[in-house]
């Protein structure tokens, strides 16, 4: 049964995979702010609800300069939050079906075990706070929804890590990447795909809705991440200026941002792969993946 179903954040990472893994499943309206899905604008947006009338909302748009919420948490609360709770509202009143991604950030990033849907929250930043109150909005709706809580999302389009510490490399004879935070660097082509089956399987199975943890399998650090990403690429023939042992780990306190990130970025994923019956992929294959398309 075909679905008509609103995109919104369509040229972002993952909005921009979701337009091709999102296409198979019904009529698909993708949006970007300048098109009505404005998340800052809540007429406007609250329009464009009323005006396509859609059975799947998929809000792939988010307020994501970690850093500048900090300096700006009344705009990162608009877009993470009240916009959310505002298609949450929709979604309840209209019995359509809402998927909405959070993130790690929620979390305090404490301890070194991977932390499950049922852990308690504790945002150290005013994006996690914004997440947080995103995830709580629409849960308090009473819609039907789905909720990813993902991390290091990147993609082979638009800038990422990955290509940073390439370019970083191939300037400079030494480099300084963090080691003390632990996470799965997820692609936005897995997420995007994991999005598509999800929605499959819970608009035949509302049951299946709720809050999961979606991220790729495995851990690293962002030192052992930039460590990989350049030896994959030298062993694709890539000349680099910074030799290996000059790729050099430092402690966060060593960086410090305006906003504090979480160390323990781990995520259990045992709820979503069993209610979905889906496996998630070591996050080392995505990232080649990748590497091999950017390379």
């Amino acid at each position: 049964m075909s679905h008509k179903i609103l995109l919104l954040g369509k040229n972002g990472q993952l909005g921009w995979e979701l337009q091709r893994a999102l296409a198979p499943l019904g009529e698909l309206i993708a949006l970007d702010r300048h098109e009505g899905g404005d998340l800052a604008q809540p007429d406007t947006l609250w329009a464009t609800l009323k005006h396509h009338r859609p059975a799947v909302i998929v809000n792939a748009a988010a307020y994501t300069a970690v850093d500048k919420a900090e300096s700006e948490p009344e705009l990162a609360l608009q877009i993470n939050a009240r916009a959310p709770g505002l298609l949450a509202e929709y979604a309840a009143a209209q019995n359509a079906l809402l998927l909405h991604y959070s993130s790690d950030y929620v979390f305090d990033g404490s301890g070194s075990a991977p932390r499950d849907e049922s852990a308690a929250p504790a945002p150290l930043s005013v994006y996690g706070r914004s997440k947080l109150e995103g995830e709580q909005a629409i849960a308090a709706s009473g819609c039907r929804h789905l909720i990813l809580r993902t991390s290091w999302v990147y993609a082979a389009r638009g800038g990422n890590f990955a290509k940073t510490m390439l370019r970083l490399a191939a300037e400079r004879e030494q480099l300084k990447v963090i080691a003390d935070q632990i996470g799965a660097p997820t692609g936005a082509d897995l997420l995007a795909d994991l999005s598509a089956h999800m929605l499959r399987a819970t608009l035949q199975r509302p049951e299946l809705g709720g809050l999961y943890h979606a991220v790729a399998g495995g851990e690293t650090s962002w030192h052992a991440y930039a460590c990989h990403v350049i030896e994959f690429a030298r062993a694709r023939g890539v000349d680099h200026k910074v030799a290996p042992e000059q790729v050099l780990a430092i402690p966060t306190a060593d960086y410090p941002t305006p906003a504090r990130r979480p160390l323990n970025s781990r995520l259990a994923t045992t709820k979503l792969q069993q209610a979905f019956g889906l496996r998630l992929p070591h996050w080392q294959q995505g990232v080649e993946r990748m590497l091999n398309e950017i390379l």
